[in-house]
């Protein structure tokens, strides 16, 4: 099972386990965060590990090549003695080493491809990281601002602020009637310009016959 198909098996476990709990967004976000923090911890020890690996099928490389070199100069040495026979078991020896080089070379190819392997795990783990990092802000914010509306909308809705705008209505309503019970009251008792001028005319007008009248009394009195 390669590192990311076991990775999304524990986070989508986890993530149904909360979501079984109904737990909020920033909490599920942080949780897949988490995973995959330990997840690259995790491939980042395989890693360690398997350059060790790596450097110690090198360093038995390089023995078993100086190894092969050695033997290779002890069969020069034989033959030099005219000892064929311990050449020849020399050679042998070398082919023998040979053969141990040869396998060591192929695991020492296995290991480097693991390597590769675990290295471009690391890159693509990391990458998702950051991603998930930036979003996990995005999130964050947007839960918050939800929970803000909700809030306000709770407030819009409550009751309570139902029953608040009620009474100021109510108040409003008494106001203007207190004030319409004042502009009927000044009904009447204020005239306009053009309704004193025709008062001050209808004043004239009866002095005039005023005098009138009292002149004519006045002469009948004469009489």
């Amino acid at each position: 099972m390669g590192i990311f198909s076991r990775l999304s098996d524990i986070i989508n476990a986890n993530l149904n386990a909360a979501l079984d709990k109904a737990e909020d967004p920033e909490k599920l976000i942080r949780l897949m965060i988490q995973e995959m923090e330990d997840t690259l911890v995790e491939v980042r020890s395989a890693a360690a590990k398997t350059i060790a690996e790596k450097k110690e099928r090198q360093r038995n490389m390089e023995w078993l090549e100086q190894e092969q070199i050695d033997w290779e100069h002890k069969a020069e040495l034989a033959l030099k003695k005219d000892r064929e026979d311990l050449a020849k078991a020399a050679l042998l020896e070398k082919a023998r080493v040979g053969d141990r080089i040869e396998v060591l070379g192929k695991e020492l190819k296995v290991v480097e491809g693991q390597l590769e392997k675990l290295n471009d795990d690391i890159g693509k783990l990391q990458a998702k990281l950051t991603d998930a990092k930036d979003r996990q802000r995005t999130l964050v914010m947007r839960s918050q601002h939800a929970r803000t509306q909700m809030r306000a909308r709770g407030h819009i809705h409550s009751s309570r602020v139902d029953d608040a705008l009620f009474r100021f209505e109510t108040a409003e309503r008494r106001v203007e009637e207190a004030e319409s019970k004042v502009e009927a009251l000044d009904m009447g008792r204020h005239c306009g310009l053009h309704d004193e001028i025709s008062e001050l005319e209808n004043d004239e007008r009866v002095s005039e016959e005023l005098e009138q009248l009292k002149a004519r009394v006045h002469g009948e009195k004469s009489e």
